[in-house]
């Protein structure tokens, strides 16, 4: 089985939340890997893996970094495959990590999710390769069909919350 998603995370102090992302990606049944890669520790590394993912057979990056958060950007710079970015509250709640990683100059796209968002990365990247995979894409539509599914069950059991002065 060969890897078409990479998780790339900054450190593996950031496991805790990119996991999620493995979660969703394993629900799916899509082969991924998962890898830590610093832009500013291991640059070498980084230009490496960014420059081999399309002759590797990765359809799709989810790189999640926090603080400066430059290694999605760095990632997208170096590669025609779509890369997600998932920003990590290390400091300043997150907002450093997403804004550096949403900020990214013209011609170097990088797709952003809510910070420590690597569920919606997941879900993401899973939409992406099932624009080309009616099986996968039966998978995601039944996962959207269950988001509505807890909605309906949410009313119902609302429904028999009773208070003096509620009307439905």
């Amino acid at each position: 089985m060969k890897p078409i998603v990479s998780i790339i995370m900054g450190s593996t102090s950031d496991l805790p939340v990119m996991e999620k992302a493995a979660k969703v990606l394993n629900d799916f049944k899509i082969p991924f890997e998962i890898n830590a890669l610093s832009a500013h520790r291991t640059p070498e590394a980084v230009e490496k893996f960014a420059k081999s993912a399309l002759d590797n057979g990765i359809k799709v990056i989810i790189a999640g970094a926090g603080m400066a958060a430059h290694l999605p950007g760095v990632i997208a710079a170096m590669t025609p495959i779509p890369v997600i970015g998932v920003p990590i509250n290390a400091s300043l709640d997150g907002m450093d990590a997403l804004l550096a990683i949403a900020q990214m100059p013209p011609g170097i796209p990088v797709a952003t999710v809510a910070i420590n968002g690597a569920m919606n990365a997941g879900i993401l990247a899973s939409q992406i390769i099932a624009s080309g995979d009616t099986e996968l894409q039966t998978r995601v539509i039944e996962f959207k069909e269950g988001l509505k599914e807890k909605i309906v069950k949410a009313n119902k059991e609302l429904a028999t919350v009773s208070y003096e002065f509620k009307t439905n």
